[in-house]
């Protein structure tokens, strides 16, 4: 069964869309999504193994910890700017900050092959394409209204975040499983959540919009994948 804006009117929505059906118009839309994160996805895994691989990169790094913070305070800035931004940027210009985005978390996450077994890492990440295609495809066939299990999530989310810089200083064990085990059930529900949001944003968009959209659905889903990724690494990588 499909599900359709309120007031939906098929003759102004076809012309909002360029004459295409709203199932039409929202399959594209997806598939620009998922076709955006996978390239980004490719973009951080070769910036990632080529630092990894650097000596003078993971030199640098090493002895200038302000060069991390000033990518991790990059990397806020992109989100939140085309985040909030996402209505006045062109298309080009949101997909060329996620990508921007995209290389920069690449160098942020280079030491995880210095810490974990490359099998390991291949097995993890394998193990999180399907979770997280899994939990997309609920998202976007589910006819339930996941608006209420999005507020909660992302109260759990900033939980998580103020639990995680709690432990930085106190450095319990304990609090680090928790805070693992609880990342990973926070960012399966989030990956569906997300999911059900851009499919919602794409059948309201008109055709102008798209590629925009797709970039922002792109980055949310992004973002889902690689910290999903983190949190499974964590359980199941073996250390070198």
């Amino acid at each position: 069964m499909n599900t359709y804006p309120p007031q939906y009117d098929a003759r102004a929505y076809q012309a909002a869309w360029g004459g295409q059906t709203l199932d039409a118009h929202v399959t594209s839309v997806m598939k620009r999504v998922y076709l955006k994160m996978t390239l980004a996805l490719v973009v951080t895994a070769f910036v990632s193994l080529f630092c990894a691989n650097s000596y003078g990169y993971l030199s640098f790094i090493a002895n200038n910890s302000w060069a991390m913070w000033g990518l991790v305070i990059a990397e806020f800035a992109i989100v939140i700017g085309v985040s909030a931004g996402i209505n006045k940027l062109s298309s080009m210009m949101a997909t060329a900050l996620f990508y921007l985005f995209a290389v920069i978390n690449g160098m942020l996450l280079a030491p995880i092959f210095l810490i974990y077994t490359g099998a390991s890492i291949a097995q993890t990440f394998f193990i999180t394409a399907g979770t997280f295609g899994a939990m997309s495809v609920y998202g976007y066939c589910t006819n339930r209204d996941l608006t209420k299990m999005g507020s909660i999530l992302i109260m759990a989310l900033f939980g998580i975040i103020i639990a995680s810089l709690v432990n930085i200083f106190v450095q319990s064990e304990g609090l680090m499983w928790i805070i693992t085990y609880a990342g990973v059930l926070l960012f399966v529900g989030l990956t569906a959540w997300d999911t059900q949001q851009i499919k919602r944003m794409a059948q309201m968009a008109p055709a102008d919009s798209a590629g925009r959209i797709a970039t922002l659905g792109a980055l949310n889903l992004y973002l889902d994948f690689i910290n999903l990724f983190l949190y499974l690494l964590r359980i199941f990588g073996d250390r070198d």
